[in-house]
């Protein structure tokens, strides 16, 4: 019969209860002693030095994964400059309290154990002029309270057990890696292998590469660094790598092992990497598309700018001269009204050229132009302007149309006498919002312009909301990433 045989059949039950609890005991004197250098050193390096704190919730998930067999699983890998959470560093600090608390609380049954013990060996052993209470002290009452230190025993080490289960819930809570830091997978191989710098990389077979859960392109370790990495294959199929560090190839045996055990969880994961790959290329696809129609308008316009209307203002400067040589005054009024249609065929092309794609926005940046736009409108605008430098040139043009064709449904169909643009970029997503005090009522639905414009904020990551009721104006909020990260 094996030992875990055994130990299902109950015949290492009460053994290994003992032992458990001799475990929770230790852990209970232990915690005692760090509790108290967590509370001298904890509000230093909190301010100081935050890889100690790491240092710190990584030496007691150890020692309760160890004593308590809690199994709470390795951290993702953190940058040096990461911060601890106030989380962690609360039950860093509650270590001291709790412990004394537990360890009251499991020393009451374990003192009347002992007390009882004690007393049923000095009954047996010593003569009749001891007493306990009226009762003189010998073999019988001895014997007596020896069978009374057996419940007594039990009682301890459920109150061991019970303590045990409740510090590993509470260790569980405190140190656990947050919800979606990490794959569950990593995590648990971390864990097994003692390595939490553990990463895992899927194989993309479409694209013969590997990538993170994100889906993006991961480069293996080379061989003789710090790192390695170890093969994961299922059915002859190249699933993923373990990339881990390097001193475990002595024992590949462990690592394969491991890998064997979470083929098919890393399996499944491997289809959502693949899944996150695809949408990292869409969304890659969807900005390009918007890049190259920006590109297209400003090679338009420069064109416009530099052929049709340097021609236009050459040939008007042409009728100009002509018009000082000429006397006869019918001649003179027919030249005069060439002029005037020149000018206005040159302040439409210029309106033109400015739709397209403005020039003081590629050359000064989105705030100049914005102001520009609420100049230009014949209903009042109030800007509240709070822009840090240039923009990706996506976003700055993305966020100048919208402000311009909400401006433009603000002086058409708004019937208002005063808006408001408030722009800012914030946490590298750049806000904007048009608000105006005019009828309401309005629909990108039926064609105002927004619904074009709430396509180009979406391949941009971002979202254009227009809240519209009637009778209480307008408000269009566009919302775009201006950062990498925050798209």
């Amino acid at each position: 019969m094996t030992a875990l045989e055994l130990r299902d059949s109950g015949e290492l039950a009460i053994p290994r209860r003992l032992v458990d609890a001799v475990r929770t005991l230790l852990f209970l004197l232990v915690s005692l002693v760090v509790g108290i250098g967590y509370l001298v050193f904890l509000p230093i390096a909190a301010i100081a030095d935050p890889a100690a704190v790491r240092r710190m919730l990584e030496c007691e998930r150890a020692l309760v994964n160890r004593l308590l067999c809690a199994r709470v699983p390795a951290p993702p890998p953190l940058a040096p400059d990461t911060t601890v959470s106030r989380q962690q560093i609360a039950f860093l600090a509650g270590k001291l309290p709790i412990s004394v608390g537990a360890g009251i609380l499991c020393a009451i049954p374990a003192a009347l154990f002992v007390e009882l013990v004690a007393h049923s060996i000095q009954g047996l052993t010593a003569s009749n002029s001891a007493y306990l209470g009226p009762w003189p002290l010998g073999p019988v009452v001895g014997l007596v309270l020896l069978l009374l230190a057996i419940p007594a025993l039990m009682l301890s080490v459920g109150t061991l057990e019970a303590m045990a289960t409740l510090i590993s819930q509470f260790s569980r809570g405190g140190l656990s890696s947050p919800a979606g830091a990490a794959v569950p997978v990593r995590e648990a191989l971390a864990e097994r292998l003692g390595d939490r710098t553990l990463a895992i990389a899927y194989w993309l077979p479409e694209r013969q590469e590997f990538v993170d859960e994100r889906g993006h392109p991961v480069t293996l370790p080379e061989p003789g660094t710090s790192k390695a990495w170890t093969a994961v294959e299922h059915h002859g199929n190249r699933v993923a790598a373990i990339i881990h560090d390097a001193e475990l190839q002595a024992r590949p045996e462990l690592v394969e092992a491991a890998a064997a055990g979470a083929v098919l969880a890393l399996d499944n994961e491997r289809l959502k990497a693949d899944l996150n790959a695809r949408l990292q290329d869409l969304r890659a696809s969807r900005r390009r598309i918007v890049e190259a129609t920006v590109e297209t308008r400003r090679r338009l316009e420069r064109d416009l700018h530099d052929g049709a209307q340097q021609r236009l203002v050459s040939m008007s400067v042409d009728l100009q001269l002509l018009r000082g040589r000429l006397t006869a005054e019918p001649a003179l009024e027919l030249l005069d009204s060439a002029v005037a249609t020149l000018g206005e065929a040159q302040t439409e092309l210029r309106e033109l050229a400015r739709g397209i794609h403005p020039p003081m926005l590629a050359d000064r940046g989105l705030v100049p132009a914005l102001e520009a736009l609420a100049r230009r409108s014949t209903v009042p605008v109030e800007l509240d302007l709070r822009l840090n430098g240039r923009l990706p040139k996506q976003v700055e043009t993305a966020g100048y149309f919208v402000v311009a064709e909400a401006l433009t449904n603000v002086i058409k169909y708004a019937g208002a006498t005063h808006a408001r643009l408030t722009a800012s970029d914030a946490g590298g997503v750049l806000w904007l919002e048009v608000d105006d005090d005019g009828v309401g009522g309005a629909d990108p639905a039926n064609g105002s312009g927004l619904s074009g414009l709430s396509d180009r904020v979406a391949a941009l990551d971002g979202e254009l909301v227009v809240d519209s009721p009637v009778g209480k104006g307008t408000r269009v909020s566009a919302r775009i990433p201006s950062s990498e990260a925050e798209a």
